[in-house]
């Protein structure tokens, strides 16, 4: 066993909770750091471990770029969105792309959906 690597471990799963909490607080990540009497460049550099960490974590993708993910939508943003169905062929006026991920959006969409989506992609790295 790798003393090294269990002290990191130990110290990632620290960081972990820290940025949960300051997650959590609701307050600005200097507020919140000024607060907990954590220096912000170290509360920074932690994040990126645990974000490093994170992604190093999650299943390798193969080569099949057509994964499908589900989502699944509140009932009130179908309802919203049901009324301007999308035309076969039609470009949207607004594609993101992040990854190997694409989300269209169309001149009928609710506010809310918008919402939700850009909502939705601030949690994807």
């Amino acid at each position: 066993m790798d003393t090294q690597k269990v002290k990191r471990q130990y110290r990632l799963n620290q960081w972990i909770e820290i940025v949960c909490q300051c997650r959590s607080s609701g307050q600005t990540v200097s507020a919140w750091c000024a607060e907990n009497n954590i220096n912000p460049k170290r509360y920074y550099y932690w994040l990126r471990c645990v974000r490093q960490a994170a992604c190093e974590a999650l299943p390798m993708s193969g080569d099949d770029e057509s994964s499908i993910v589900p989502v699944t939508l509140p009932g009130s943003l179908l309802k919203a969105n049901s009324t301007s169905p999308a035309i076969a062929g039609s470009p949207a006026p607004l594609i993101l792309r992040l990854g190997s991920a694409t989300v269209e959006l169309r001149n009928g969409a609710s506010p809310e959906l918008i919402a939700h989506t850009v909502k939705a992609l601030g949690h994807v790295r």
